[in-house]
């Protein structure tokens, strides 16, 4: 009987032991979640993460903030231009057919470098003549050196000399016309008095620069002074822009310009007058504006339509692309950027804006930001989603 007694008192206290230990237990986890819980939150920061690829994929533009000028401008288009010492036109200077053409539209080419080449019979004819001339003259030379001897010594006669110093003097003439006439056809004298002919001749580029236009076909009759190529010197490309009546008398030289090429988007350039034309263009009523371009690239091409604004009060201010502007309710924020090993960080800060002008949005910052803080251009719609995505799934 004691030991039945013993037995139930035994089994009680365990059952007691048991369930305070579970208890403890349960507590611990449930400690543990919460913990876990506050520290997910604590570790949480508003962010946008992108990959290296994510990042090219969407063409991130990232930069510190802009100093533009978002008033006291003049509004004027044009095009890009070259002045004309800087554009050639390549033609013959006699009747001839192409043999072969060596270079294509876009080729860069040097100064005296051959374009093309040319034959005819007229040609060769040139250089023949040129040769029986050039030897007559020689054989004129030695009689006129012969009679002038003669006349020294006191033993020729007078009119036999100088009949002799004519007519080698005419000859010369004449030789020396038909050499300039052969120089300007490229063909080299000296071999042509050697006796070589050639059959054809080089048309030569007198600048240097790029071909622009090709307007001749191998086997063709060429007339002269017909425009076979045309060349034009990229390098000193400008910005001609028309400035309207109502506002010419606000532009000087000296003034900048920024201007945007419209088939060479998201680029911007900048320029300074150097010439105001004194005349206007009666349609439209407009004067020349010239401007030397400060940031020149390899895009920059003759004839290409420009939008610029001239500006005429030196006043800049901070701005934005509007694509790198957000809204959320009735704030306005933008993206700061640091690169974190090989992926990129954006973190939301918010802005006040200011004036809108040809895309671009002044911007002010509650707090004084680092000069030296990036920002992203672009796409903040997009940061904003995927921030948005990535406190979804801390919320999870």
């Amino acid at each position: 009987m004691k030991k039945t007694i013993y037995s139930i008192l035994m089994t009680a206290i365990l059952s007691f032991l048991l369930t305070s230990c579970g208890d403890k237990t349960g507590n611990t986890d449930s400690y543990n979640d919460d913990a876990k819980t506050e520290t997910k939150q604590e570790e949480h920061r508003e962010e946008a993460m992108l990959s290296a690829k994510q990042f090219e994929a969407l063409k991130m533009k990232v930069d510190t903030i802009a100093l533009r000028q978002m008033n006291g401008y003049v509004e004027a288009n044009g095009t890009l231009e070259v002045p004309p010492q800087n554009e050639a036109s390549i033609t013959s200077v006699i009747g001839a057919n192409v043999v072969s053409i060596e270079v294509i539209e876009g080729d860069k080419v040097n100064k005296g470098q051959v374009v093309a080449y040319l034959s005819h019979p007229n040609i060769i004819k040139m250089q023949t003549d040129y040769l029986n001339a050039y030897s007559n003259s020689n054989f004129l030379k030695k009689g006129y050196e012969r009679q002038q001897k003669l006349y020294d010594a006191g033993v020729g006669s007078g009119a036999n000399f100088q009949k002799a110093e004519v007519e080698y003097s005419a000859s010369k003439a004449m030789v020396n016309g038909m050499a300039a006439q052969l120089r300007l056809l490229n063909i080299n004298t000296a071999s042509v008095g050697n006796g070589t002919i050639s059959q054809r001749i080089a048309l030569k580029s007198p600048i240097e620069g790029f071909v622009q236009k090709v307007s001749v076909k191998t086997g063709q009759y060429v007339d002269p002074q017909t425009e076979l190529f045309e060349i034009v010197d990229t390098h000193h490309v400008h910005a001609d822009l028309m400035v309207f009546e109502k506002d010419v008398y606000r532009v000087k030289k000296g003034q900048k310009v920024t201007f945007d090429v419209q088939s060479v988007p998201d680029q911007e350039l900048t320029a300074e007058i150097y010439s105001v034309s004194k005349t206007f263009e009666e349609n439209p009523k407009a004067v020349h504006v010239h401007a030397e371009i400060e940031n020149k690239n390899g895009n920059l091409i003759p004839g290409m339509y420009i939008k610029g604004r001239i500006q005429i009060e030196k006043i800049k201010t901070k701005a934005l692309p509007e694509s790198a502007i957000i809204k959320e309710g009735t704030r306005f924020y933008v993206f700061t950027v640091e690169k974190e090993n090989n992926d990129w960080s954006f973190k939301p800060i918010e802005v006040i804006l200011g004036q809108k002008d040809e895309g671009w949005i002044t911007v002010k910052f509650p707090k004084e930001i680092n000069p030296n803080t990036k920002f992203a251009y672009n796409n903040a719609y997009y940061l904003f989603a995927e921030m948005k995505k990535g406190d979804a799934e801390h919320s999870h």
